[in-house]
């Protein structure tokens, strides 16, 4: 099968650390070879390094959509602003 798109949403959730490794792997290597993907994920450095547009979403709403750099590094939405505060607190981002 060569799909033309993949849908994916969350793939990584209830895996162990290992797995989430082994299956972020196996996505990394489809978007280098091209493939298009739409993935709903709270990896949220994952979704930063390969993504090339992001779409932050809310109770059911699109609130900021764009490109990595402009989703994680100049949210323009204070809902956005504040997960993204509160993410890189966490996680080094």
């Amino acid at each position: 099968m060569r799909p033309r798109l993949l849908l994916l949403d969350e793939i990584t959730s209830a895996l162990d650390p290992q797995l989430v490794g082994e299956v972020l792997g196996v996505i990394r290597s489809l978007a280098s070879e091209g493939m298009t993907m739409m993935i709903v994920t709270h990896e949220m450095q994952f979704a930063h390094d390969v993504s090339t547009a992001v779409v932050f979403m809310a109770d059911g709403r699109v609130i900021e959509s764009g490109s990595p750099m402009e989703i994680f590094e100049a949210p323009r939405d204070a809902r956005l602003l504040g997960f993204m505060q509160r993410y890189r607190a966490g996680s080094g981002l």
